[in-house]
C-alpha cells in the first residue's frame, strides 16, 4: 500500500492506543511530553495506566491527580476523555484523547467498592480483575487461580453500574471464564495476545478470544517482545496475532493496546526488583523490548496487505474499542 494510501486510513479512522505506561511516580511529567509521539503518528485516543498490582487506593488516586494536573496545563494539546462525545470532540479539535486504566482489583482489597464511582467519574474507563497473582476478587495467569470470588461480583456489579469496562487480561483462565460469564455486557482483554500464535501464561487460548468475542468485547493486541514471540519486525509480529484473532472471530473483535512502557529503565527495575509477579519471563531484554507507536504507518501497511478492507482496518486501529465504550460508558460518568 503507498505511503498516501496509509496516510489517508490514518486521517479517516479513529486510532486508539488502550493501554500506554507513563511513569508512575506522581508529579514526574518529565515524560508526558511524549505524548506528542502518539499524536505525530495519527493516534487520537490512548488509555494511560494509574496503576497496578498491589498498589493502593491512594497511589492510584495520586497518580490521577498528577496526570489530571499535568494535562489541564495543556488543554491546546489533550482532552480527558469520559465519554465516547469526548472521544469524538477531540478528534473535530485536532487533540489527543486521554483516558484512564487499572490493573488490577487489589485496591479494593479491604471489601469497599465505593472508590469505584469516584475512579470513572475520573476518567477510568477500564479495570482488570487481578495482576498476575491473585487478589480478594479473583485469579492471576501467573498464580494458582480459583474464579472470581463473590468480593470479585460485588466489584463487577459496581462497573457496571457505573460504567466501567470489565478486563481479563493478567488474570487466570478461570477467572476469566467466570467474569464473562458472569457480566451482563462487553468484557475486553484489554491487552492481551494470542497463545495460539506465542504460547505464553500471559497470552490466552482461542477459547478465551471466542467467549470474549461472545460477549461483544474486544481483545487488544499487546507489542510486548515477551508475548509476541522472537524478533523485533514489531509490525510482522503484531499482524501475527491481530491476524490470527480475525480468521478465529472476525475484525469486530481486535484493537490495539501496545503496552508501551516510556520510560524503560522504571520497568527494568521493577522487573528486578519484582520476579515473583514475573515467574514465567525468559530474560530482561525480552521483557523490554517493545513496539513503539511509530509502528502504526507499517501496521496498517501490513493489514491492508493482508487483505484487509478500509472498514475492517478502521474497526481495528479504534472502531471496536470505540464501539465497546459507546455501549458500557454512561453519561452520568461525565464530571459536574
Amino acid at each position: 500500500m503507498s505511503e498516501s494510501k496509509a496516510e489517508a486510513i490514518l486521517q479517516e479512522a479513529l486510532v486508539w492506543d488502550n493501554h500506554a505506561c507513563m511513569p508512575l511516580r506522581p508529579h514526574d511529567h518529565s515524560f508526558l511530553p511524549q505524548l506528542e509521539r502518539l499524536r505525530s503518528m495519527g493516534f487520537d485516543a490512548v488509555t494511560l495506566n494509574i496503576g497496578f498490582g498491589t498498589q493502593s487506593l491512594k497511589e492510584h488516586l495520586a497518580m490521577l491527580d498528577s496526570f489530571h494536573s499535568w494535562l489541564a496545563q495543556h488543554p491546546d494539546r489533550y482532552l480527558v476523555a469520559y465519554t465516547v462525545s469526548d472521544i469524538d470532540r477531540a478528534r473535530q479539535e485536532h487533540k489527543l484523547a486521554v483516558l484512564f486504566d487499572i490493573e488490577g482489583m487489589a485496591l479494593l482489597d479491604d471489601g469497599d467498592i465505593e472508590p469505584i464511582s469516584e475512579l470513572r467519574q475520573r476518567g477510568v474507563g477500564w479495570m482488570l480483575v487481578a495482576y498476575n497473582r491473585n487478589n480478594a476478587a479473583g485469579g492471576g495467569c501467573m498464580d494458582s487461580d480459583s474464579g472470581l470470588t463473590a468480593h470479585g461480583q460485588r466489584i463487577l456489579r459496581e462497573m457496571e453500574r457505573v460504567g466501567m469496562i470489565p478486563c481479563c487480561s493478567h488474570s487466570g483462565h478461570r477467572t476469566a471464564r467466570d467474569l464473562m460469564a458472569a457480566a451482563e455486557g462487553p468484557v475486553i482483554f484489554s491487552h492481551s495476545n494470542a497463545s495460539a500464535v506465542h504460547d505464553h501464561l500471559r497470552n490466552i487460548p482461542d477459547e478465551l478470544i471466542r467467549a470474549c468475542a461472545v460477549t461483544g468485547g474486544v481483545v487488544g493486541v499487546n507489542g510486548i517482545g515477551e508475548f509476541l514471540g522472537d524478533g523485533t519486525d514489531y509490525a510482522a509480529l503484531l499482524l501475527r496475532h491481530i491476524d490470527h484473532i480475525v480468521q478465529l472471530v472476525g475484525p469486530r473483535h481486535v484493537g490495539l493496546a501496545l503496552d508501551y512502557c516510556f520510560d524503560r529503565q522504571e520497568l527494568v527495575d521493577y522487573l528486578l526488583a519484582k520476579p515473583e509477579l514475573f515467574p514465567n519471563m525468559s530474560d530482561i531484554e525480552s521483557a523490554v523490548r517493545m513496539a513503539p507507536p511509530e509502528v502504526l504507518p507499517e501496521l496498517v501497511e501490513g493489514m491492508q496487505g493482508l487483505g484487509y478492507d478500509e472498514p475492517a482496518i478502521h474497526s481495528v486501529l479504534g472502531g471496536n474499542w470505540r464501539r465497546v465504550a459507546a455501549q458500557v460508558w454512561k453519561p452520568a460518568a461525565i464530571p459536574a
